[in-house]
């Protein structure tokens, strides 16, 4: 029997899309939900943002909008997150239907730096970056890479590793569903907005 995993990024303290994702992961029945980072930043509802995670049981990890955020809370609702948040990893690691998964917002050896950016301002692939980034993961002993960061949606086999990005449900307007052992991902659309595949093209390129 397959185990279905939800993916989601970049919430940036906007619950609406963020409530859109986890209402379908609830239609879809997933068995767990995991978010690469980045719950802060951007947007400005970020208490309730938070209290949609928690109830959903979501896997969080830290992103570099996160660290700043909760090193500088706005006021008494965003200081008593700030105590709990401090405890969160920046990398979890799970092991599900004999697949191993690694989650961190921006890759392996850098959480908070630098982000896997595959894709040019019209979503396609840009070859240079994917080969960069497979000899980056030539030695990464994993079978799924979960990112966030770039802004970007891509499902990529780089080296060994299956590297998906579910893009920001805010900025992106997306969520995913991934099922296990078949390693099958589906990019789903929100707020009944067209998946921008990429965005913010105008930040400089990263590379490992």
């Amino acid at each position: 029997m397959s185990t279905k995993i939800g993916l989601i990024s970049d919430v940036h303290a906007t619950p609406e899309p963020l409530r859109e994702a986890l209402a379908i992961f609830r239609e879809n029945k997933v068995d767990i939900i995991l978010c690469a980072g980045d719950i802060a930043g951007y947007g400005t509802e970020l208490e309730e943002t938070v209290e949609l995670l928690i109830k959903s049981e979501c896997e969080i990890i830290l992103g570099n909008h996160d660290v700043w955020a909760f090193d500088h809370p706005g006021g008494e609702g965003q200081k008593r997150l700030a105590n709990s948040f401090r405890k969160l990893p920046f990398v979890r690691e799970f092991t599900i239907q004999g697949k191993r998964l690694y989650l961190v917002h921006g890759c392996p050896r850098r959480p908070l730096g630098h982000g896997i950016r595959l894709l040019d301002e019209h979503g396609q692939i840009l070859l240079g970056q994917k080969t960069l980034w497979s000899r980056y993961l030539a030695e990464f002993e994993f079978d799924v890479l979960i990112v966030g960061h770039t802004h970007q949606v891509f499902a990529e086999k780089l080296a060994k590793t299956l590297v998906i990005n579910p893009g920001s449900t805010k900025l992106n307007n997306t969520c995913a569903i991934l099922s296990l052992p078949e390693m099958a991902l589906q990019i789903l659309p929100l707020s009944n907005k067209v998946p921008l595949m990429t965005w913010n093209w105008g930040m400089e390129r990263l590379q490992p």
